[in-house]
């Protein structure tokens, strides 16, 4: 009998996918589940055994703390009324988990954190942070405040669970990673390949925007014929536009698309690159690799046992653009190469990250002791 609390589940987000593929991938015998989210941009969502309350939500900060009281006030009446034993917080936004009744038993999902998105994870600083030292200190308390409150953590990879341990938790830590849905993630061989190389995500600076665009400019460089589409958008998006202007006949940005359109282009491409900084688990990567593409990526401990070198991907010593480059264009010259890392790295998505699996991994954690 579980409580989820997410004030966002019908945003765009990575955490709103990962609900949504969670709810509909559970087990028959799951135990209820009340979902506690806002009500902003709400759509018709039913997952069976699962009920949803909705509280209103607006979009300023005001708004998520009046919203997280009222969600103080369901979780109270649920466990007070019997239907829960736990609660299954997960962040960011941190301010609902300020909230939380001190007696009932707290899941922290820890999708990121702000020691991983500030940068200062990693000993070698890859980008700048978009947040200042008085507001970093700040968040950093609210963590550490959270974490206080947490019987167990869930984090999506190993790198997920030493920044939990950052933070002096000394409680039990579960690495349970995201997933993909390889149904509808299936790749169509009768698609035309006229894209190279794919570029999909946010694009901000911690997503490595910048090195990106750097990239593109070796790659054109070393091959002038090369086709590359950059889908997404973000912060830093008119940043990349401006730089990659001169470059039409090679570049195509296709600015913010839906969910479902990013099919069509992994379909259409024959490689995936990320320059990606940090994140909580690459969510494109795996829809990638679902998709039957080869991956090239920067080695960080959050693609370790996702990308797989020379199995599943290529890993890529960071802001070593030289070495991206050409094995990205080694790559684009093989067929036999593209087509062995894209099939092992598929069949890894279909034996360790399919939701019907992933599913009942969670549910296992809520039911040890506490």
């Amino acid at each position: 009998m579980i409580a989820i609390v997410y004030p966002q589940f019908y945003g765009v987000g990575g955490i709103a996918r990962y609900l949504d593929s969670f709810l509909a991938n559970l087990p028959a015998d799951h135990p209820p589940i009340y979902l506690i989210t806002g009500d902003e941009h709400q759509t018709a969502r039913h997952y069976a055994g699962v009920e949803i309350i909705h509280l209103p939500l607006a979009a300023h900060r005001l708004s998520l703390v009046v919203w997280s009281w009222q969600a103080r006030k369901q979780l109270i009446h649920l466990y007070q009324a019997g239907k829960i034993k736990w609660v299954n917080l997960h962040f960011p936004p941190l301010i609902p988990g300020l909230f939380l009744p001190k007696d009932i038993p707290v899941v922290l999902t820890a999708h990121t954190t702000y020691l991983g998105m500030s940068g200062k994870f990693y000993t070698t600083k890859h980008f700048d942070s978009q947040w200042g030292k008085y507001s970093l200190a700040i968040k950093a308390w609210m963590e550490y405040r959270i974490f206080s409150r947490t019987q167990k953590v869930i984090t999506l990879t190993e790198q997920g669970r030493q920044e939990v341990l950052a933070y002096e938790f000394k409680n039990a830590i579960t690495v349970i990673p995201n997933g993909a849905d390889t149904a509808l993630f299936t790749p169509d061989t009768s698609v035309d390949k006229d894209i190279d190389v794919l570029f999909c995500g946010r694009i901000e600076l911690r997503k490595g925007s910048r090195s990106m665009v750097e990239l593109c400019l070796q790659l054109i460089t070393n091959k002038p014929d090369i086709r590359i589409a950059i889908v997404g958008y973000g912060d830093d998006y008119a940043w990349v536009k401006d730089k990659l202007l001169p470059y039409a006949n090679n570049i195509w940005l296709t600015g913010k698309v839906s969910f479902l359109e990013t099919v069509s282009y992994y379909n259409r491409s024959k490689v995936y690159v990320s320059t990606s900084y940090y994140e909580g688990l690459p969510g494109t990567c795996l829809e990638a690799m679902a998709m039957g593409l080869p991956v090239v990526v920067w080695d960080f401990l959050f693609y370790r046992g996702l990308v797989v070198e020379g199995h599943t991907g290529v890993l890529v010593t960071p802001n070593d653009y030289a070495a991206m480059t050409q094995k990205t264009l080694a790559l684009l010259v093989s067929q036999q190469q593209m087509s062995m890392l894209g099939q092992h790295g598929r069949a890894l998505l279909e034996a360790e990250y399919h939701w019907a699996k992933l599913a009942k991994d969670v549910l296992r954690v809520f039911e040890t002791p506490d």
